[in-house]
C-alpha cells in the first residue's frame, strides 16, 4: 500500500512538473502603451530635453478580462520554457538599439535605458510568445509605436495645447478613426487629470496587428467619460 502511494505520488509529480514546463498562459491579446511624457513628467524629474512625442512603456500579454499576465518565475509561474534572461535579452537586441533608444527611452533615469527595457522584458516579454526571441518582441513593439496610422494625437483628433478635452470626445475620435477602443489612461496632478497613456490592444498573433477593441477604456484617474484631461 505504501509503494503504491509513493508510485502515485510520483507520477502526480511528473505530471505537475511537465504542466510546468508547458503551462504558456492563455492570454488573449498584446496591450501597446504609449506615453505622453510632458504629461508624465510634470510630477517626475525627467531627462533633458523632454521627448515631444509617445514613447513606448510596454507591450504586455493581457487576458481577455484585461488582467495582465503575471511576470515569469521559475518556480511560482513558469510560463514559457527556459525564455532568455533579461541579460541575455539585452545583448539580443544589440541591432535595434538606436531605435529603442529613441522611441524607449527611461523618462526617469538618464543613460539607463537597457534598465528599463530589462524591466519590461522580465516583467511581460518572459511570458509572451516571445519568451525565446527577445530580438523579435522589441521589433514588433518598435514597429507598432512607429506606424502612423497608430498615432495617437491622428486617432485623438487633438494636438497638445492647454485645452482640456472631454475624455468620452477623445475616445468617440479614436474609434471613428480606427475602428476601435483604445484605453487612456491619465494622472491627477495638482488639480487637474492629464492625459498619461494611449494604449492599443491587438489580438494575440505573431506578430500581433490585428487591432481589437480594449476591453476597459479609462484607466487611473480617468473614470468617467465625461471627465476633462489636459493634453499638455
Amino acid at each position: 500500500m505504501v509503494m503504491k502511494l509513493l508510485l502515485l505520488a510520483f507520477a502526480a509529480a511528473v505530471v505537475w512538473s511537465s504542466a510546468l514546463v508547458s503551462a504558456q498562459p492563455n492570454f488573449q491579446f498584446y496591450k501597446l502603451s504609449l506615453q505622453w511624457p510632458n504629461s508624465i513628467c510634470l510630477q517626475a524629474q525627467c531627462i533633458t530635453p523632454v521627448p515631444n512625442l509617445f514613447t513606448i512603456h510596454g507591450l504586455w500579454p493581457t487576458f481577455g478580462n484585461d488582467a495582465p499576465v503575471l511576470p515569469y518565475h521559475p518556480h511560482n509561474n513558469r510560463c514559457f520554457n527556459n525564455p532568455r534572461s533579461p541579460a541575455q535579452a539585452m545583448a539580443a537586441v544589440a541591432p535595434i538599439v538606436a531605435g529603442l533608444n529613441a522611441k524607449w527611452p527611461t523618462l526617469q533615469m538618464p543613460g539607463h535605458n537597457p534598465t528599463f527595457w530589462q524591466i519590461e522584458w522580465r516583467r511581460h516579454g518572459m511570458c509572451s510568445d516571445y519568451g525565446a526571441n527577445p530580438l523579435n518582441y522589441f521589433t514588433v513593439a518598435l514597429n507598432l509605436a512607429n506606424n502612423n496610422a497608430y498615432d495617437p494625437f491622428t486617432a485623438m483628433g487633438v494636438q497638445p495645447s492647454n485645452t482640456p478635452h472631454r475624455v468620452g470626445t477623445l475616445l468617440a475620435n479614436v474609434r471613428a478613426h480606427l475602428g476601435v477602443d483604445p484605453q487612456i489612461a491619465c494622472w491627477w496632478i495638482g488639480n487637474q487629470r492629464y492625459l498619461a497613456e494611449f494604449r492599443l490592444c491587438f489580438a494575440r498573433a505573431t506578430p500581433p496587428v490585428q487591432l481589437q477593441n480594449c476591453p476597459n477604456t479609462l484607466d487611473r484617474a480617468c473614470t468617467n467619460p465625461n471627465q476633462y484631461v489636459l493634453i499638455p
